[in-house]
């Protein structure tokens, strides 16, 4: 009866862990975003976003770490499923808007003007591709269908990371250098085609049932 109740106990705490991962990454989230934000204010910048990179890091690891253990333990829930996402959504739509608002990363010899004119599109092409599939799950999961993060989600989501870790470490170290910009605006337009694609392959996703 003991290794019953022992059993019950620790697959309750398995249950518990992906959540937990995924609210921590939310709080990481929340963490990096005001780092960001405040840089420009710190004196040692590089260092200071080089801290901002870690904990960047890690919050990606909990994203991988989270999904592995539901899958493994078979513990996914709908809890599960529509809140990891929105961590992810904030994630990547906090980090990019936050950009705009400090005017990187710089790119090239550009002006301001162009520069935020570029930086706030990049954030609005994201922010509308979240936005459209974000009903869509939510559509899908209160009818009860599945919708969970595909293949073409997680490549997209992780390029997305991919840019947002670039960015802070051309501020952070290589913030005027020619070839930076190179490797960040490739990075970004390949970034914008795969969140693009994704999106249309979301549409066509069930967010019904068949009758």
């Amino acid at each position: 009866m003991n290794r019953i109740r022992n059993t019950g106990k620790l697959f309750n705490m398995v249950h518990l862990i992906p959540n937990m991962l995924t609210f921590g990454r939310l709080v990481l989230t929340v963490i990096f975003i005001a780092m960001l934000l405040y840089s420009p204010q710190v004196e040692n910048k590089s260092a200071f976003l080089d801290v901002a990179f870690v904990l960047f890091v890690i919050a990606g690891l909990t994203d991988i770490i989270d999904g592995r253990v539901a899958r493994k333990y078979n513990v996914t829930t709908k809890l599960g499923r529509m809140v990891d996402p929105l961590a992810d959504k904030i994630l990547v739509c906090g980090s990019f808007i936050t950009f705009a608002i400090l005017g990187q990363p710089k790119l090239y010899s550009l002006s301001p003007a162009p520069l935020a004119v570029i930086h706030w599109a990049v954030a609005a092409v994201l922010i509308a591709r979240e936005a459209y599939v974000t009903v869509l799950r939510h559509l899908a999961e209160a009818r009860g269908i599945n919708f969970a993060a595909t293949v073409s989600g997680k490549i997209k989501m992780f390029i997305q990371s991919f840019a947002i870790g670039t960015v802070v470490i051309k501020m952070a170290h290589v913030p005027t250098a020619t070839w930076a910009s190179c490797f960040t605006s490739t990075v970004f337009l390949i970034m914008l085609l795969v969140t693009v694609i994704s999106g249309i392959r979301a549409t066509k996703r069930p967010v019904r049932r068949e009758p």
